[in-house]
């Protein structure tokens, strides 16, 4: 499956309301395009993303077209009561069948905690908690409870009650979470961060905690295709530059100061992994993660160049010339 990865990135003279309609159409030029589905990332009070719901806007996404997966790449779980987030994805499978996959991370000690009340200790040891309450209210159990650390409540009836489990993907990127994922039986969500090699590591882990099983996991990419290597990476570089910028806008709960990796290094770093360039080459790059991650799906970033015009011809050129030999 070959899909999008849409994180409603704010760039330069953009307001935030474009942004995410922007997101809603590239999304539906995706389907139309035939993509097999889109994932839609969440960020609260930074500029790099728009969208602080991922689950709010999938429901809107899968309102907008009719065929493709939507899902969410990924919702945080320690900013959110688990309960909640089982509530509204339960809501989403009813309606929208096997179309909604839900993808729940860790996230970071950013300042969401605070903000949202949930806390420190709930990224810090509390989301395999959270993730168990979630996985037993989607389990089809017609009453959940809890008596752990940080979820406690009385039994009380699940409406909507799931017929089946909806498909919930982790996204990974420390051994710490691979393990919860593992020792759930949950598939993986990579991230763009790593080699197809570092996410290698992970995955063989995951297979040594579960006796070699290891779903197919979603594996994340950026992508620009043009008509030359060149080309495209002019296209991306300074653009990407100043968007991965807005990840500085991150704070810590401690308030102490983040430490920010070397941008340009990181950019680069970027464009040498991942499949921006002509077409071949971004075959080549996505051919080569599929065959070392064994990847399901492939989740292609595609906003880099923060023009709305180039992101939609790149989605046109990524379906016509790429897809079809990664098929």
């Amino acid at each position: 499956m070959i899909d999008l990865f849409l994180l409603a990135g704010v760039h330069d003279g953009d307001d935030h309301g474009r942004a995410l309609r922007n997101t809603v159409d590239y999304a539906v030029a995706a389907e139309d395009a035939g993509f097999d589905g889109v994932w839609l990332a969440e960020h609260h009070f930074l500029t790099y993303g728009a969208c602080p719901s991922a689950v709010a806007l999938a429901s809107y996404v899968l309102g907008r077209t009719r065929r493709i997966t939507v899902g969410t790449a990924a919702a945080i779980l320690p900013a959110r009561h688990p309960v909640a987030l089982a509530e509204e994805t339960a809501l989403l499978a009813a309606v929208a069948g096997d179309r909604f996959e839900l993808g729940v991370g860790r996230g970071g000690p950013w300042v969401d905690l605070e903000v949202l009340g949930t806390g420190l200790a709930r990224y810090a040891d509390g989301f395999g908690e959270s993730l168990d309450v979630l996985l037993e209210w989607l389990s089809g159990a017609r009453t959940v409870g809890a008596d752990g650390q940080h979820h406690r409540f009385r039994p009380v009836t699940v409406v909507p009650r799931p017929r089946t489990p909806p498909r919930i993907r982790v996204a990974a990127t420390s051994r710490a979470s691979a393990d919860l994922a593992a020792a759930r039986g949950l598939p993986l969500l990579l991230g763009m961060h790593a080699a197809p090699q570092e996410h290698r590591v992970l995955l063989d882990r995951y297979a040594e905690s579960t006796g070699g099983t290891v779903p197919p996991p979603a594996v994340a990419h950026l992508a620009y295709v043009a008509d030359t290597v060149e080309q495209a990476r002019d296209a991306v570089r300074g653009p990407l530059l100043a968007w991965l910028g807005r990840t500085a806008e991150y704070v810590r709960i401690d308030g102490s100061d983040s430490t920010h990796r070397d941008l340009n290094a990181y950019a680069d770093r970027l464009l040498d992994l991942h499949p921006v360039g002509d077409a071949d080459l971004c075959i080549e790059r996505l051919r080569n993660s599929t065959e070392i991650t064994g990847a399901g799906r492939l989740l292609l970033a595609v906003e880099a160049t923060g023009d709305r015009g180039r992101t939609l011809d790149c989605i046109a050129r990524l379906a016509d010339e790429v897809l079809p030999a990664i098929r």
